[in-house]
């Protein structure tokens, strides 16, 4: 009864005629009228199988319509249960150093529409090229694939501090293959996504450390790069070893010990401003950093290397 009210509120009224069911032919007490009437009645309601089965579709297109939505929705909450389950796994294994492993689960969601599941892949293609046993023409493949990934989940989602923080890592490494023009240009581009990406997350030490980076870089460029840089830029990118040393040191208050080459740097930032006692003590930090990952022993090389030879000299 609750669905047959419901449908009478869809089928057409005579205009005037109160909701409800029509009164059958004859009760009108009009004649002027009632010839139409009886005869428009029996078009809708003078043949009850052809009005029963109006009403068991109209039943069933009801029924089907909220049996969609249902399933619909729990589409929707399986795909999203899904995604957090693929993330967790991905962290996992990120944790886990299991670069490869990690590479090879989130490739099979590539066509993924999700910013988070792009932005890790675009991270896991960057790292799967950063390892010394991928050769010359992989690593160049994975660069510009990362790069594609960053792209689409920053178009996925703009408002995600990750996202903008992979485009401009994998922007920067793409510049290694397209010539000092591009790369310089692009940092214009690289140092605006890393401000956003502070600016959306300042509890993300990894951006702090990245513009720390980026300053780093434009203070120690070369004589011969920043005059390639004035003569095809106005005002070509600079920066300054003190700069570096804030967003290294804003990076470490974030977030303590969290990066190996966050501490080698802040010693090498140290050493460029010749304070040989602080960067003793960030390099020795560098060097006893435990090593989960490839890079992690590079760097504990580097530090070693370093104090070895900062101590010969004294």
């Amino acid at each position: 009864m609750a669905l047959a009210a419901r449908l009478w509120r869809f089928l057409p009224l005579r205009r005037g005629a109160a909701p409800g069911p029509r009164l059958p032919a004859g009760t009108s007490g009009s004649r002027g009228h009632c010839g139409r009437c009886r005869f428009r009645g029996f078009e809708v309601m003078g043949n009850p199988g052809t009005f029963k089965r109006g009403l068991l579709l109209s039943a069933l297109s009801y029924w089907g319509f909220e049996t969609y939505q249902v399933i619909s929705q729990a589409a929707v909450v399986h795909a999203a249960a899904k995604v957090e389950e693929i993330l967790e796994q991905a962290d996992y294994l990120y944790e886990s150093g299991e670069t490869e492993k990690l590479y090879q689960l989130l490739t099979q969601y590539k066509e993924s529409e999700d910013a988070e599941l792009l932005w890790r892949l675009a991270r896991a293609s960057r790292d799967v090229a950063q390892l010394s046993r991928t050769s010359e023409q992989e690593k160049k493949l994975l660069v510009y694939e990362a790069l594609e990934y960053a792209k689409r989940a920053l178009e996925k989602n703009e408002s995600h501090f990750a996202a903008h923080k992979w485009y401009a890592i994998c922007l920067s490494d793409v510049g290694d293959y397209e010539g000092i023009k591009a790369k310089i240009a692009n940092a214009y581009i690289i140092k605006e996504h890393f401000e956003k990406a502070i600016e959306l997350n300042p509890k993300d030490a990894t951006s702090f450390h990245l513009m720390g980076i980026w300053c780093y870089t434009f203070a120690e460029m070369p004589w011969y790069q920043r005059r390639i840089a004035e003569m095809l830029f106005a005002t070509p990118p600079s920066s300054t070893y003190e700069k570096a040393l804030g967003y290294f040191h804003r990076a470490e208050q974030v977030d303590p010990n969290f990066y190996s080459k966050n501490l080698l740097l802040l010693g090498k930032t140290y050493l460029k401003l010749h304070n040989k006692k602080l960067a003793a003590f960030w390099l020795m930090k560098a060097k006893d950093y435990p090593a989960h990952t490839e890079e992690d022993k590079q760097i504990q090389t580097e530090a070693a290397q370093l104090l070895t030879s900062f101590s010969e000299k004294n």
